[in-house]
């Protein structure tokens, strides 16, 4: 319950201290996991003093126990073991501490954790974050890359080593941290997220060498991994060894099997990349040089082309063609105006032969009356009637006598 109180009416520490100890009393006893960050056992002492702490967050809690319960694990759990306590919270009040009373102290085996993993294992699979589609593809030629290793520590050497050698000029951010105990996680972690937030820092490699099951913990912790699932800078895992398989391997972009492993990985080796060059180029070459045989080849080819060596023979050719059409078409013609003329010929020696004319050459005469139509018969005209007698050579003037049908020539 809430304590009622004023400037005008404090309360004294100690009245405080007392209520904090009574409201821990109440509290039942409960397992607590964590890791051994100190131990304190002092000859002849009859109490173990030890530090338990969690090691996905920076929180301890002193725990207090009797020798004897600690000595039926002593021979199994020391500094770093990862254990789980049935303690009693107790509140000291004249320091205003508070601490954990063990009655029962049990190591976590290896089997355990294997399963702990295991089942952390499925439930950040099923949130996707182990998914393929989320990796991120690595650049090429990274210019700085992100190194979160052990201070001077064979990872370290084996990836700086191995990634000079391939590329001199490569560069390298380092973040020396904790790779195993209780300060691990929290310091790689801040290390990631600060490598990720430099935006000159291509890739970032995390790597550790080989080690013990609780060794590797700290790269299978649920903290770390959401961490690189984050990151929007790609990651490559390469802790450990080939049999080694963190959870962290899981969520990175890239797994590398051993820190070697991912020197080679993400800088490309500067002589195979010239060698690679000077193939591309010798390709390049092989296929210009192709091309312009190939296109001298056709040219030649055309260069001795009838058409191309004597280009006057189109002209010649066309030209025969020409002159014989054109005597064809004089022929044509010439037969077209022999027929006509003979047609013509007959026509007209036809007309000359049913002329009038002719028929008057031959003695025949023309009677016309004055007004020059022509007499047909005797009775069209009568006695003395005046008409003109028209013959081959000419005309002359008659009369008409007085007997119908005779006629005598005028003067």
């Amino acid at each position: 319950m809430a304590v009622s109180t004023s400037p005008e009416t404090p309360i004294p520490v100690g009245e405080v201290s007392r209520l904090i100890g009574g409201w821990i009393e109440r509290l039942g006893a409960v397992w607590v996991e964590g890791q051994i960050t100190q131990l304190s056992r002092r000859p002849g002492a009859g109490v173990v003093f030890l530090t338990l702490r969690d090691p996905s967050h920076d929180i301890s809690v002193s725990v207090t126990c009797y020798r004897q319960v600690f000595d039926k694990v002593a021979d199994v759990v020391g500094e770093g073991a990862r254990v789980v306590v049935h303690a009693k919270p107790e509140w000291y009040a004249p320091r205003g501490q508070l601490s954990l009373r063990a009655a029962e102290i049990k190591p976590v085996g290896v089997g355990e954790l294997l399963a702990r993993l295991e089942q952390l294992k499925k439930s950040l699979a099923a949130e996707g974050l182990f998914a393929a589609d989320r990796k991120k593809p690595l650049p090429f030629l990274p210019q700085l890359i992100g190194l979160v290793c052990g201070r001077a520590s064979a990872a370290e050497r084996d990836v700086l080593e191995n990634a000079r050698h391939r590329w001199p000029a490569v560069r390298f951010a380092v973040r020396n941290v904790p790779v195993q105990g209780v300060h691990a996680v929290p310091q790689v972690v801040a290390a990631v997220q600060e490598l990720d937030a430099l935006s000159e820092v291509d890739v970032i490699i995390v790597a550790r060498g080989g080690g013990s099951v609780e060794d590797l913990l700290p790269f299978s912790d649920e903290q770390l991994v959401r961490a690189v699932s984050a990151a929007v800078t790609p990651v490559v895992s390469a802790i450990g060894h080939e049999p080694d398989s963190p959870l962290l391997d899981l969520v990175a972009d890239l797994r590398a099997s051993t820190p070697t492993d991912a020197a080679k990985k993400v800088v490309p080796d500067v002589g195979e990349e010239l060698a690679r060059v000077q193939q591309l180029r010798e390709r390049a070459r092989r296929a210009v040089d192709g091309f312009v045989q190939r296109e001298e080849r056709g040219l030649a080819a055309a260069l001795h082309r009838p058409c191309i060596q004597r280009p006057q023979r189109m002209v010649e050719d066309r030209e025969e063609q020409v002159t014989a059409m054109l005597e064809r078409g004089r022929r044509t013609l010439g037969h077209l105006l022999d027929r006509a003329d003979s047609e013509l010929t007959h026509t007209l020696a036809r007309v000359v032969a049913l002329s009038p004319k002719a028929t008057l050459e031959r003695g025949y005469a023309v009677l016309q009356r004055p007004d020059g139509t022509a007499v047909r018969s005797p009775q069209e005209v009568g006695p003395d009637d005046a008409l003109r007698a028209r013959v081959a050579e000419g005309e002359f003037r008659v009369r008409v006598d007085g007997a119908p049908g005779a006629a005598t020539a005028a003067e």
